[in-house]
């Protein structure tokens, strides 16, 4: 079996939009996490960046189900003794609103140099309003 490489000039990177007002996050983290990956494509290669753009709108605005605004817990450390720092999603979001789908799509990509260069590929953006329009973006419904 052969290793298939794929040129980066001939891989075609669409752009995409995903308007998530009232979607689940993981639902959503999930879709855009494949989009990014590349693995909606015939010739997805693991170990390559070749997947398109996904543009999230309206991330503030993100629905989790049962009682996981509450007791859903987001953790960050300051490297000094003692310095972790704990909030729930409901103080994230009113914070940071980009966070906890940052977070989510960052957690199901690979982790390592690959994985990082992947995320950079999710712009997400609080309100309706985004910079992308000049890229034309394709409305895909989660």
């Amino acid at each position: 079996m052969k290793t298939v490489f794929v040129k980066p000039e001939s891989a075609e990177r669409k752009w995409f939009v995903i308007d998530a007002e009232g979607k689940i996050l993981g639902r959503v983290a999930a879709k855009v996490a494949s989009i990014v990956r590349g693995k909606t494509k015939a010739n997805f290669t693991p170990h390559q960046e070749m997947g398109d753009y996904v543009v999230i709108v309206n991330a503030d605005k993100v629905a989790v189900s049962g009682r996981k605004a509450q007791q859903k817990m987001y953790y960050r450390h300051s490297g000094y003794v003692g310095g972790l720092k704990a909030s729930n999603f409901e103080k994230l979001i009113a914070r940071h609103p980009t966070q906890p789908m940052e977070n989510a799509i960052k957690g199901m990509l690979p982790k390592g140099p690959l994985g990082r260069k992947l995320a950079r590929n999710a712009k997400v953006y609080a309100g309706a309003a985004h910079p992308h329009g000049a890229q034309n973006p394709t409305a895909i419904e989660v």
